[in-house]
C-alpha cells in the first residue's frame, strides 16, 4: 500500500481551506494547508496578474516541501472602478483592515451608481507545481454586481457585497454547496482537479 499523496494548498485562510477540501474531497490525496505542513514562509506576490501571483506562491511553497502544491490568487474586479481592487484585493486599504471596512468603502465609492453599472466579478487563478517540475494553471470567474451594503454571514472577504442576480442573493447568503458550484474558486478548482487526477 503506497502512502497517500499529499497536496499542499498555499494558504492560511481557514474559510478557503474548507471550500478546497469540500471540492477536492473525492481525490485520493491528503489535502493540507501550509500551516499543517509546518511551512511558515512569507512570499512577495509581485506579479501583475492573478496567474503570476498564484505561480509565485506555489513555486515558493513547493521548494519548501517537495510535495504537489496548489496556490490560488483571487480578487474582486469592479468595472466602474477600472477593475479595482483586482490583484490588490487582499491588500486593498491595507492587509490588516477588516473586510467590513473595505466593503463599506467600496459601497461608498459606488454611491449613486445605477444598477447596470455596478457590474463586477470574482476572479480566481490556481497554479499547481508538481514534484517533477511540471506546472499547470486554471482559471474561474463569476459575474455579479456590487450590492448596497453587506448581506449574509456565510462567506468571507467581499462575499457580503457581491450580489449574484441569478440567485437574488449575495455570495455570503448562499449555502456552501450553492457557493462551491458557482464560485470562481469552485470553477477553477474543478478544472484543476482534472489535471490532478492525471498525476495522482
Amino acid at each position: 500500500m503506497s502512502e497517500r499523496k499529499k497536496i499542499v494548498f498555499a494558504t492560511g485562510n481557514a474559510g478557503k481551506m474548507k471550500e478546497i477540501r469540500e471540492i477536492l474531497a473525492d481525490l485520493d490525496a491528503e489535502i493540507l494547508s501550509m500551516k499543517e505542513m509546518g511551512i511558515d514562509i512569507s512570499v512577495e506576490e509581485n506579479g501583475t496578474t492573478f496567474e503570476e501571483n498564484a505561480l509565485i506562491k506555489a513555486k515558493a511553497v513547493a521548494e519548501a516541501c517537495g510535495e504537489i502544491v496548489l496556490a490560488d490568487d483571487s480578487g474582486l474586479e469592479i468595472d466602474y472602478l477600472n477593475k479595482e481592487p483586482g490583484i490588490y484585493s487582499a491588500r486593498y486599504m491595507g492587509e490588516d483592515t477588516p473586510y467590513s471596512v473595505k466593503n463599506a468603502k467600496l459601497v461608498e465609492l459606488l454611491e449613486g451608481v445605477p444598477e447596470e453599472e455596478r457590474t463586477a466579478r470574482f476572479v480566481c487563478a490556481i497554479a499547481a507545481v508538481f514534484p517533477d517540475g511540471e506546472v499547470r494553471t486554471s482559471h474561474g470567474e463569476i459575474e455579479g454586481r456590487i450590492g448596497y451594503g453587506e448581506k449574509g454571514k456565510n462567506g468571507f472577504g467581499y462575499d457580503p457585497i457581491f450580489y449574484v442576480p441569478e440567485f437574488g442573493r449575495t455570495t455570503a447568503e448562499l449555502d456552501d454547496e450553492e457557493k462551491n458550484r458557482i464560485s470562481h474558486r469552485g470553477k477553477a478548482l474543478r478544472r484543476m482537479k482534472e489535471e490532478l487526477k492525471k498525476k495522482i
